[in-house]
């Protein structure tokens, strides 16, 4: 692939010689090699090397039009600025995005570490030494149906024609292992655990191969669970799931489409519990898909989006922001369309408190996974009804629940939390301690 000087030249040429005063480019490569396996054998093994560039071009009216490409070469930038450009003729003629007014400002000091890349037999070793490991922790634990083992390297960039001209790498790997028990007589019971690092040898194996045979193991003897209200904790994960889920609460771009939970007038209202603090991170040390600047260019930093359970931010686009009278935070994704998305949570406790412990803990739920967000959630409602996976916990003993769903409002989880744990918890979407909620309706097969 070409450098982003070169990309920038070849733009800066086409640009000239077609007449276009206004555009710019995102683009990003990825490579990327993932392996399975099926009891010991390589069950797949991907190996993939693609790139992508979003070329916007906007017309002497201000019209926009936007075209992707994959050949990065000076004739295909040529031919993407030039089918840009014809396209602006037919752009929307209301809310056209511009240019962030900080696409030049400077970004976050941070060191990014790219590791090295492994050999295929190795991640195939690694992972085949795993899912051996999974199967011999026990009898019952009879398949690792669901395994993967991959490494990525990525490379972005955005440049414009008002001199902005960024660029940046990273690299990650990842491992999941997801058990299945067979008993006869018995319910198969599944469990997993998902670890992220930079490169492999930092990638903690044996800490997945650990929490997903604990999780499994804590499911052999399960028990029905009576419906009914109860006292609720989800784990770091599970609630995550569901912040994600109704994440419209502080999404501009969904404020002023009408699909939102908020409204512009929400800032500064208490809508959780003085307990919860949330923020946005993209810059966190733990992120390992640290990124310094979003789509447009604009710099990626900490944001804090509920402060002591009061609304304080919303996420913006350099388009929401201008509209709301407000500055863009680095959220926007840039494509036919302008969106905006979290990059990576930071939840974390708000007002001092002293709370319960799952150890002493009594007739209390504790979720460790929904499940089935994409249809048991309504975020234009505040509504969802998930199955689970968890635990009834009994004089700080846990008993797996057979099958069971938990219901709520989501506003009402926010404003129910009874305490926020001080020991936080790292996961792929942020970092997160146990909730405590007041009560949820439980429905269980009792």
């Amino acid at each position: 692939m070409p450098t982003i000087t070169d990309i920038a030249t070849y733009a800066e040429s086409s640009a000239q010689k077609l007449g276009i005063a206004k555009y710019d480019l995102y683009g990003s490569s990825v490579d990327e090699t993932s392996v399975q396996v099926d009891k010991g054998n390589p069950k797949q093994v991907k190996a993939s090397q693609r790139s992508s560039v979003i070329v916007r071009v906007w017309n002497d009216q201000g019209l926009l039009g936007v075209t992707t490409t994959t050949d990065v070469d000076a004739k295909g930038i040529d031919l993407a600025l030039q089918t840009a450009y014809e396209a602006s003729t037919f752009g929307a003629k209301e809310h056209v995005p511009d240019f962030s007014p900080e696409a030049t400002a400077e970004t976050a000091a941070v060191t990014i570490e790219k590791g090295q890349p492994a050999s295929v037999s190795q991640l195939i070793e690694t992972l085949v030494t795993a899912e051996r490991s999974l199967l011999d922790a026990h009898p019952a634990i009879g398949a690792v149906p669901y395994n993967g083992l991959a490494q990525r390297e990525v490379d972005r960039f955005y440049l414009n024609s008002e001199g902005a001209l960024r660029q940046e790498g990273r690299t990650y790997a990842s491992i999941y292992l997801y058990s299945r028990t067979e008993q006869d007589g018995r319910k198969p019971r599944s469990a997993g655990s998902v670890r992220v690092s930079n490169s492999l040898p930092k990638l903690d194996v044996q800490g997945c191969l650990q929490e997903a045979t604990e999780k499994t193991l804590s499911h052999l003897d399960y028990a029905k669970i009576s419906s009914g209200k109860y006292p609720v904790v989800f784990s770091a994960d599970a609630f995550l799931s569901l912040l994600d889920a109704f994440s419209n609460l502080f999404n501009a771009q969904s404020i002023l489409d009408n699909r939102s939970l908020s409204t512009a007038e929400s800032l500064g209202q208490a809508i959780a519990s003085p307990l919860l603090s949330v923020y946005d991170d993209a810059l966190h040390a733990q992120n390992v898909s640290l990124e310094t600047f979003d789509g447009e260019g604009t710099p990626t930093r900490r944001l804090p989006i509920i402060c002591d359970g009061v609304l304080t931010q919303f996420l913006h686009s350099a388009g929401t922001a201008k509209r709301m009278g407000s500055a863009p935070t680095g959220h926007a994704s840039i494509g036919a369309k302008v969106s905006v998305g979290p990059s990576f949570y930071h939840v974390m406790p708000g007002t001092a408190q002293d709370g319960p412990s799952l150890a002493t803990a009594d007739g209390v739920v504790l979720i460790d996974d929904v499940q089935s967000l994409h249809a048991g959630v309504n975020a234009l409602q505040g509504s969802f009804s998930l199955p689970f996976d968890g635990w009834l916990i009994k004089g700080g003993e846990r008993i797996s629940i057979e099958s069971a769903t938990v219901a709520g409002d989501f506003r009402e989880v926010l404003k129910s939390i009874i305490h926020v744990e001080p020991e936080a918890e790292f996961t792929p979407g942020g970092i997160c301690p146990r909730i405590w909620v007041e009560a949820l309706s439980i429905t269980g097969d009792a």
